[in-house]
């Protein structure tokens, strides 16, 4: 069978060996919209649960806007310019507007990164920064949430009069969805909120999974941060299939857009996207062969690990998983990469981070842990140096067919093998309710002792 991989920048093309039972999962879309400039524009105006945006931005003096980095593919090239010319029109000077880009603990973006996230125009005329979150002297101390979290967030976006965020809204490995309150924390916030919101305290709770916002405690404490940081407005998308896998903004269309209420409209578009994500299996898998869904998604290994976890819902206590990811820039930053090189071992990593001080980074660590700890995952990622194969918890290959081709022999004849080309793009659970939370999701008790 012959299967078109998201895959870096160009996909993988790659032939898959008779005698097995494939189920294809494909990313589902909703029809595109005829017209998305104007949907964005009608609901701008018409916004859920709020005032227009122009309204609400009628009498301030300044506007902080917060957009996904480099490593998500809004399409903030649309959806700027009309949050730009509201702003304006409402009497917002140009020098009032600061727009940050919201790396989280990721690395700036660059200043050809940022024409891309922007677009040239909007790049030349406007301010537009870097949050840095390892710099605590440019956040303000908004408090404590109710459960302790420190909560400190980027000095710009708490000053400004205005606060706005533009994202887009897939499944998220903790979060349950992305967009929404994420473009405050931990989007604009300092390491020190990030590591509360990233340890274990949340990251081994079975509802702090892709496709989980009802019950999901780490979505809670977002938006709690994001009513601290005075969140008062979103626009986010939902978007759909692209002409071709791997690909940056134009090539994912528009399918839906929801602005308004930070709580209100990010609900309304989480609804959206499940409807149309949601695929059911009857019961778990042998096998999966999965991506990180291409570029940007699958630039660092970091980042790749979400292919892995998104899959560990559907796949057997015991199952194997194969993650096929470019991971053109090799691992991802600096404390994700020592990590790598420390821990040879899943079940003692667990063990010994379920106590300790919360490290940067360890969080991602932490979520393939819990996969590997269940099933086997193997992988190729030719941009990650050899170097890091010895520690990586499963087999790594030098090539495509060769890692196909450990999996598929040792799966055995007849064997249920779930393909998946376009990886967290694709919101897959097995339909028994008992099941939805896969064993891979979580440790053994022993594990966190």
């Amino acid at each position: 069978m012959r299967v078109d991989f998201a895959f870096g920048k160009t996909g993988l093309i790659t032939e898959l060996p008779d005698g097995f039972r494939y189920r294809v999962l494909q990313a589902q879309s909703a029809k595109p919209l005829a017209h998305p400039n104007a949907g964005i524009e009608q609901a701008l105006d018409a916004p859920i649960a709020s005032p227009p945006l122009e309204d609400l931005a009628r009498g301030k003096s300044s506007a902080a806007i917060s957009l996904c980095d480099i490593t998500r593919p809004a399409p903030n090239r649309q959806t700027l310019p009309a949050v730009l010319a509201r702003l304006e029109r409402a009497g917002i000077p140009r020098e009032g507007i600061t727009i940050l880009i919201a790396t989280g603990l990721h690395r700036p973006a660059t200043a050809a990164e940022i024409r891309e996230i922007c677009g040239d125009d909007v790049a030349a005329k406007y301010r537009v920064v870097n949050h840095n979150a390892r710099e605590l002297k440019e956040h303000r101390h908004l408090g404590v949430t109710l459960s302790g979290t420190p909560v400190y967030i980027d000095e710009r976006f708490v000053s400004a009069e205005l606060h706005v965020t533009l994202g887009f809204i897939e499944p998220h490995l903790m979060l349950g969805y992305s967009g929404g309150r994420k473009l405050v924390a931990p989007g604009l916030a300092a390491q020190e909120t990030i590591r509360v919101l990233h340890s274990p305290k949340f990251m081994r709770d079975t509802r702090s999974v892709e496709g989980e916002i009802q019950d999901n405690p780490l979505h809670r404490e977002l938006l709690e941060i994001a009513r601290m940081a005075g969140h008062d407005f979103i626009l986010d998308v939902a978007l759909g299939r692209g002409a071709s896998v791997g690909a940056l903004n134009p090539v994912r269309p528009i399918c839906g857009v929801f602005a308004g209420d930070p709580i209100a409209a990010h609900r309304r578009g989480v609804e959206f996207v499940s409807d149309v994500m949601l695929q059911e299996l009857a019961e778990p898998v042998d096998a999966v062969i999965t991506t990180a869904a291409g570029y940007p998604l699958d630039l660092t290994f970091y980042q790749a690990i979400k292919g892995v976890t998104a899959a560990a819902h559907i796949v057997k206590p015991g199952g194997k998983v194969l993650l096929l990811a470019a991971c053109q820039e090799g691992s991802g930053a600096a404390e994700f990469t020592s990590l790598l090189r420390q821990h040879p071992s899943d079940r003692k990593f667990l063990r010994q981070i379920a106590g300790a001080p919360v490290t940067i980074d360890q969080w991602q660590l932490e979520k393939l842990a819990l996969v590997t700890a269940k099933a086997e995952v193997l992988f190729y990622v030719p941009g990650l140096s050899s170097e890091y194969y010895s520690t990586l918890w499963g087999r790594a290959f030098p090539t495509a067919p060769d890692a196909i081709q450990a999996l598929t022999s040792s799966v055995g004849h007849n064997a249920t093998i779930a393909v998946i080309p376009e990886g967290p793009y694709v919101l897959a659970k097995v339909a028994n309710v008992s099941a939805r939370h896969s064993p891979a999701e979580a440790p053994a008790p022993s594990l966190l002792a």
